[in-house]
């Protein structure tokens, strides 16, 4: 797996996925750059899908986190104001790593605590729950946000 210091954005070319694939679902790399528009945040869980395959006991967990990094990209940053972000699986024998690119924003992402009728502000809470560690770096317009999940062999 590939460092997160060492992960660069290239040129976003909505909607293309790009080849760096591995025969079959559960291990290799996918990759997509999809408009920012809340329509796109299946197509995100879609690439989850292809890359993992719904039998993978990280199926379910990855793919609400990727929805909610998706959907976060679309909402607070310049992705959802005509842009583009990018999603990668990574899948190995040991985890599985996610990352969800965008067009960055003022601040940087949050792990606001909102109160029980609030409708929105629980992703990274989310995020930080269910994941092994996540983290997020900002740099050249944009910011990524990734986590790891680990295969239940290597969980400590």
């Amino acid at each position: 797996m590939t460092p997160l210091e060492s992960h660069r954005v290239n040129g976003a070319r909505p909607a293309q996925e790009r080849a760096a694939r591995t025969a079959g679902p559960g291990h290799g790399r996918r990759e997509i750059v999809l408009a920012g528009l809340p329509s796109q945040v299946s197509r995100a869980r879609a690439l989850v899908t292809a890359a993992l395959g719904r039998d993978d006991p990280l199926h379910d967990d990855c793919l609400l986190l990727t929805s909610e990094l998706a959907t976060n990209a679309i909402l607070h940053s310049r992705s959802g104001a005509g842009g583009s972000f990018t999603v990668a699986v990574r899948s190995s024998d040991e985890l599985v790593r996610v990352y969800v690119a965008d067009a960055g924003s003022d601040g940087p992402p949050c792990v606001c605590r909102t109160g029980a009728g609030a409708t929105t502000g629980r992703g990274l809470p989310l995020v930080d729950a269910l994941s092994h560690r996540w983290g997020f770096a900002r740099g050249d317009g944009s910011t990524t946000v990734w986590f790891e999940l680990l295969r239940e062999e290597d969980k400590p």
